[in-house]
């Protein structure tokens, strides 16, 4: 994973969570694949938070057909 600035790190944080931003989105503007994204949120947030945010786009995903 590249090296990235506290700001930036803070940026993709906020977009992960968001359900209206896209994987593809956040790969687009910092070049990070959903799997860098998964391990910076894993490294950065509580185990609960991260246990419940990928609990949410697992479920999210298993709905629609395009979800992160």
């Amino acid at each position: 994973m590249p090296a990235l600035d506290p700001s930036a790190e803070s940026e993709i944080i906020e977009m992960a969570l968001s359900d209206h931003v896209s994987f593809d989105a956040i790969r687009d503007l910092y070049g990070l694949g959903a799997e860098q994204v998964q391990t910076l949120m894993r490294t950065r947030l509580k185990a609960g938070s991260y246990r419940a945010w990928r609990k949410r786009v697992r479920r999210f995903s298993d709905r629609r057909a395009v979800y992160k």
